[in-house]
């Protein structure tokens, strides 16, 4: 049985990874290919734990634990879902992986990339995506669509515009380094729009 493919999807908050996530899930299963939808940090009862804690409004959490809470979460994730389907032959589509670490963590509370990325390697034990899709959109939109959304912004949500704009100028920084992996979508696009972009991006790994 051939191995499945990780499509992972990052993006600031308020990009629309959820929205292509259920609609790439729906439009891979109208090809015939079986996957499965996974979200960062959750997906698993333990991660899931994790999950309310790094989101939970007021908790203080020091940038070193939060990067290995998320790094735990991803841990368990992996072992328990992830790696079982991918060796079972299906798709996985994780709404959020590795990369959100980098950009979040690793430069929006200033750890460094490669810190974070270290620590990830041993949490996933060097899984890496085969293809990520990156949803573009500027700090000040992503703002104005979680206010649009969230009516109780959670820990990370109720950062100011210049910690997202760091962590956008972080993603377009790891596209660019690894161009044949990630793959920039213009998140202003409408969604349909949007899901035409990625599955042109996928369109190599069919």
């Amino acid at each position: 049985m051939a191995r499945g493919r990780l499509i992972t999807i990052e993006g600031i908050d308020g990009a629309g990874k959820s929205t292509l996530a259920a609609a790439l899930l729906a439009a891979l299963s109208a090809r015939g290919i079986d996957a499965v939808l996974l979200r960062e940090p959750g997906g698993v009862a333990v991660a899931e734990r994790i999950r309310a804690i790094v989101k939970e409004a007021g908790l203080a959490i020091d940038p070193r634990a939060e990067a290995l809470l998320y790094a735990a979460s991803r841990a368990q994730l992996v072992a328990q879902r992830v790696e079982p389907a991918l060796a079972g032959g299906r798709w996985v589509l994780l709404d959020r992986y590795v990369d959100s670490s980098l950009a979040y963590q690793g430069a929006g509370r200033g750890l460094g990339i490669d810190a974070v990325r270290a620590v990830n390697a041993f949490a996933t034990g060097g899984l890496t995506a085969d293809r990520t899709l990156l949803l573009t959109l500027d700090a000040a939109a992503g703002r104005t669509r979680r206010g649009d959304r969230d009516a109780t912004p959670d820990r990370l949500e109720r950062e100011p515009d210049a910690f997202f704009a760091t962590i956008a100028a972080a993603y377009d920084g790891l596209a660019r380094a690894e161009p044949a992996r990630i793959r920039a979508l213009d998140a202003r696009q409408p969604p349909e729009r949007v899901l035409s972009a990625a599955l042109e991006a996928l369109a190599d790994l069919f």
